[in-house]
């Protein structure tokens, strides 16, 4: 898990220095994908609070839910259709779920800790 945090440290650094623009026409493509990997992040984290963390399965869903977000997004374009905006909302929920699971695990876990100091 640290050496994930230092990944993800170095990378926003790197992001913050580096002078990225991002074409407007590109930018629901962008958005939708970077959605899907915030997903797959707190879904491997709730994975992980109850021990159920795989790689193999991390990498996998972190490539198609960028890649399905981005082919929806393409679709939905080339259809005149603004169906970006279901990917959103999905992936809205999907990560509310999972804060939520996350949320509980830590809570559950301050809970035993304070039940078992007696206070």
């Amino acid at each position: 898990m640290i050496i994930a945090l230092i990944g993800l440290f170095i990378g926003l650094a790197i992001g913050l220095i580096a002078p990225v623009t991002i074409p407007l026409t590109l930018s629901r493509y962008t958005a939708v994908a970077v959605l899907g990997i915030i997903d797959s992040l707190l879904g491997a984290v709730y994975a992980d609070t109850k021990r159920e963390y795989e790689s193999g399965i991390f990498v996998s869903g972190l490539l198609l839910n960028s890649l399905l977000a981005i082919g929806i997004t393409y679709f939905g374009d080339r259809l005149g259709l603004e169906l970006y905006l279901g990917v959103i909302v999905v992936f809205s929920l999907r990560m509310f779920q999972n804060v939520a699971g996350i949320r509980y695990h830590f809570w559950q876990q301050f809970q035993d800790k304070r039940g078992k100091t007696g206070k």
